[in-house]
């Protein structure tokens, strides 16, 4: 067996000669002596789960980097424009020839047949900014391919392989010639972290220090270390073109001591949107600047022992102190955990190209306003017609874009169903009160509202006025939000300031709730707040895709489903949710205080 070693044919890590290939056949070479470059890259600093290690991880491997006659360039916390300036250094550094290392802690994830990794400026709650922000594996091969002497690269990733958006690949996993690349879990899988370091990095490091180990040696002693530590949950992948490296070799012997081991088992990598830890991490985005004592007590019920079940309890202590008489018993009902189902996107990736403009019909080709009864929402009714619903340039769920035709003529609701609509309900018996509502302004969208509750509402609208109303179709949702455009906003292909309410979408806006109804311009349809305001539910089932969707615009429904869409975005959402073609889901029993709806009924 070849072994590539740092140092001569016995020599270890800790030596400083240059290595060699010792081999029989053609592909034996020398290097001749050259330098050692190493980019060293720690990013824990993240918005959304930090990586405390990550500083560890990077200062260690420098420093031990840098005893075997390494020069070391080391980052921390870097944002993707910072990271791709520090690979275009790196290339530099790189033109005299020699050995190049790179290596990188921190959050990463893998799509389809690419690796990403994670700068810190990359929203984990935004698929979009990572599929656009995220730092292909290929833009680190590139930095380090151009041909010099001596060449040799060798890349360590301390990151999750996870595949939140789909099926893991395998083509990334190819190394180029002479490089070998070292994964700190298999494809698919999740990455460790150590009360100290990320379990890879601590198990790599420990070989590394081992007297007189080569190259094939650290790195097998190391992934045999981790399955050992992770119960055979994290194994590390090694891919290379170079002789006696593969990613079969295993060696035992190398034990983690007890603070080396598993701290975090699942940490370094991107939440599958469709999980329970997502779902968790949603409730508490929404709940975590209340002021209401419900709102905690309400996410301690779901997750007693949740990730934040402490920060919560402080909450509720010092609310109470604050305001002892003024809080309400929980009732907020807390989401059910999710099914395991594939992973599917919370918010869509951006287009690979915009979509051409086209003209928008003017308002009047939507019918007046119809009212049917005094408490009744204001309705527009809108024509038949054809569009085309979803992107083929965006998120997974999202494909395929297909034609619809709209073949029945429908009203739906001109804005969202308000707390005061929502209270005569409730005062009438038919609905249940929407948790913390009766503070909330009148002419504001309701909102923590599920989809069971929206049920209620439209049942009783039909007893009340004698016309028949449900949630519109997700079909019919989109053809209303779009107005007529084929744009990806109504108003055009990029966002503008004014159009919607978002906490980027400009004035009016405030972080405590959505804007009364009607704040923002109408679209070309004469309808308010389709784009951000409050996730709005439509009556479909959900689906991971639209393959096999109605085409005529009906309801795409299953039997016994409790995963129903919702559409829209919300204020509290950034300006890359408020796409038309936005979509995610909830259970049908999730209150929620961002979902709210709007009313639609056929109109022949």
């Amino acid at each position: 067996m070849i072994a590539l070693l740092f140092g001569a044919a016995c020599c270890s890590w800790a030596e400083a000669d240059i290595p060699t290939y010792r081999a029989s056949n053609a592909f034996a070479q020398a290097h001749p002596e050259g330098r050692r470059i190493a980019l060293v890259i720690g990013n824990g600093n993240y918005e959304e789960d930090p990586l405390p290690n990550a500083h560890n991880d990077a200062l260690a491997m420098s420093e031990a980097l840098r005893a075997r006659g390494f020069d070391v360039m080391r980052y921390e916390n870097l944002s993707g424009a910072q990271m791709r300036e520090a690979l275009l250094a790196f290339k530099r550094r790189l033109g005299d020839g020699g050995i190049a290392l790179f290596y990188f802690s921190g959050h990463g994830f893998h799509v389809a047949d690419r690796t990403l990794l994670r700068p810190v400026d990359a929203d984990s709650r935004a698929p979009r900014d990572l599929l656009r922000g995220g730092i292909d594996l290929q833009a680190v091969l590139k930095s380090m391919s151009a041909p010099r002497q001596a060449k040799l690269n060798l890349i360590v990733l301390d990151t999750c392989m996870n595949e939140p958006f789909g099926a893991a690949g395998s083509a990334s996993l190819i190394a180029p010639d002479q490089t070998m690349i070292a994964y700190a879990a298999a494809p698919g899988a999740f990455a460790a972290d150590g009360a100290h370091h990320g379990l890879f990095t601590g198990a790599l490091l420990k070989a590394m220090a081992l007297p007189r180990t080569t190259l094939e040696q650290s790195f097998a002693l190391a992934a045999a270390a981790v399955q050992e530590a992770s119960g055979g949950q994290q194994s590390p992948w090694l891919s290379s073109s170079l002789p006696g490296l593969t990613s079969e070799t295993r060696l035992a012997g190398l034990s983690l001591d007890a603070d080396e081991s598993v701290d975090t088992l699942r940490s370094r990598g991107v939440i599958p949107k469709d999980s329970a830890e997502q779902y968790e991490l949603t409730f508490w985005d929404s709940i975590k600047d209340s002021n209401h004592v419900a709102d905690y007590e309400a996410y301690l019920q779901a997750y007693p022992n949740g990730r934040f079940a402490a920060l919560a309890k402080a909450r509720i202590e010092r609310l109470r102190k604050a305001a002892p008489k003024t809080e309400a018993p929980a009732t907020k009902a807390p989401p059910e955990r999710p099914r395991p189902t594939p992973p599917a996107a919370a918010k869509p990736a951006p287009p690979a190209a915009a979509a051409p403009e086209r003209p928008a019909p003017s308002a009047a080709k939507a019918g007046g306003a119809i009212k049917d009864c005094p408490t009744c929402p204001d309705l527009v009714a809108l024509p038949a017609g054809d569009f085309t619903m979803g992107s083929n340039a965006s998120d997974p769920s999202e494909k395929p874009a297909h034609h619809v035709s709209i073949a029945t003529p429908f009203a739906i609701g001109k804005y969202e169903v308000t707390v005061a609509q929502w209270d005569a309900c409730v005062e009438a018996g038919g609905c249940q009160p929407s948790p913390n509502g009766s503070g909330r302004p009148k002419n504001t969208p309701v909102r923590d509202v599920s989809w069971d509750d929206a049920q209620q509402y439209v049942k009783w609208l039909t007893k009340l006025s004698g016309k028949s109303y449900r949630l519109p179709t997700e079909a019919e949702w989109e053809y209303a939000a779009r107005g007529g455009t084929t744009t990806r906003f109504w108003w055009g292909n990029q966002m503008q300031t004014g159009k919607a309410n978002c906490k980027d979408c400009g004035e009016p806006w405030q972080q405590e709730g959505p804007t009364p109804v009607g704040s923002f311009a109408a679209n070309p349809f004469g309808l308010h707040d389709m784009n951000g305001s409050v996730w709005e539910w439509v009556s479909d089932c959900w689906h991971n895709n639209y393959k096999g969707a109605p085409a005529d615009g009906r309801a795409w429904d299953d039997a016994h489903c409790r995963v129903r869409v919702i559409r829209g975005g919300s204020w509290r959402e950034g300006a890359s949710y408020m796409p038309t073609t936005t979509r995610f889901k909830y259970d049908a029993s999730v209150r929620h205080s961002q979902n709210g709806f709007r009313v639609a009924r056929d109109n022949k």
